[in-house]
């Protein structure tokens, strides 16, 4: 009972918290987004050309020296790694090009939904069939392989990028790119992002919260652990978006498709990319702000998927897969469909069998 109404608590506060980042700058329906911000981060260092999303977002850095601090205090840090590192790092590009389709992570989705944008219900029905196909693969034995101990310098790794990273949003070198328009050039001020970015890292690294975990344990063991957290986390945010003023006629938020801030209503890449977001993310074993997380917990596995969002958005970016607000990208659609492909081959072949 304990733990259930510390994760519920933790959902609320995160609801809240991600509800009024936009009200302290940051872009509407988008005051977290995982993919968003890596996405963010990829063009600041150079990865894409984009130049209307590129900034370094404070908050994935809070995310992963969150979750590595909380780690190293409660003794929970432990450098592992070696389980089927390419295949991780292909599902992890996977992950962001189906989320760069929808114009979202799993998080964004319920704030979108939070904040009126009724294209998150299409995208919510893809996600619950990704983590269904999922599930399915599970059940038959799927396996990524098993985990190794590994010298402690292993999973320093990561948390010291983001420690470089922290340094360059400070102190702005030049090679350091920065949007001067768009959704890169919207952002909070770098102490309350990186504190935010830090609080959330700390509640997911001690309640396990993933926003597509919740939904695979609710349909593959009934066990509504992660699911109370994700449910805890919608509403609060919604409440927050109305007692703040960002619905009605003095808010930008509004209830329908049409003329949505930062959204496109191609419903059917909306369910198909979110599709492809919930299978990759099942069978990698975490949503893109769980994967953060395990980084800073010292997991080399969970650094490699993280290396594949960068390299997915890097990706997405430079060849027109992502989206925008006129719709999908010339590529995006083909780019779906090729990483559901080898989704299915993947839960297929690569079972552990008896």
């Amino acid at each position: 009972m304990k733990k259930r109404i510390f994760i519920i608590g933790a959902g609320l506060l995160f609801g809240v918290l991600a509800a009024l980042m936009f009200n302290w700058g940051n872009p509407p329906n988008m005051g977290i987004c995982a993919a968003c911000f890596i996405r963010d981060i990829a063009g600041a260092i150079g990865l894409h050309g984009a130049t209307a999303v590129q900034y370094i977002r404070p908050e994935i850095i809070g995310f992963v020296l969150g979750a590595f601090i909380t780690a190293l205090s409660f003794r929970e840090f432990r450098s592992r790694g070696g389980s089927s590192p390419i295949v991780r790092f292909i599902l992890g590009a996977f992950v962001m090009v189906g989320a760069l389709v929808f114009m979202g992570c799993p998080i964004r989705m319920l704030l979108r939904l939070a904040g009126g944008d009724l294209n998150g219900l299409p995208a919510l029905g893809g996600l619950i069939a990704g983590v269904l196909v999922g599930i399915f693969f599970l059940r038959r034995g799927f396996s990524l392989g098993r985990s190794a101990r590994l010298p402690a310098l292993a999973g320093w790794l990561m948390p010291v990028f983001m420690v470089g990273l922290l340094l360059f949003a400070v102190f702005q070198p030049g090679f350091i790119k920065s949007s001067e328009q768009g959704p890169g050039a919207v952002f909070a001020p770098l102490a309350i992002s990186l504190v935010v970015g830090l609080v959330i890292g700390f509640l997911v690294q001690r309640t396990r919260l993933c926003f597509v975990g919740g939904w695979r344990d609710l349909f593959l063991t009934r066990d509504t652990y992660l699911f109370s957290g994700l449910a805890a986390f919608f509403v609060a945010a919604l409440i927050t978006n109305y007692i703040a003023g960002n619905f009605g006629a003095s808010g930008i938020y509004h209830w329908g498709f049409e003329n949505q801030p930062l959204a496109h209503n191609d419903h059917l890449w909306n369910f198909l990319g979110m599709a492809l977001v919930g299978l990759a993310v099942t069978l990698v074993g975490g949503c893109p702000l769980r994967q953060l997380v395990l980084t800073g917990e010292g997991d080399t596995d969970a650094s490699v998927t993280v290396i594949g969002l960068f390299a997915g958005a890097a990706v997405a970016h430079n060849f027109s897969l992502a989206s925008g607000s006129s719709g999908t990208g010339t590529w995006g659609p083909v780019s779906v469909i090729i990483g559901l492909v080898f989704c299915l081959v993947i839960g297929f072949f690569m079972r552990e069998k008896d």
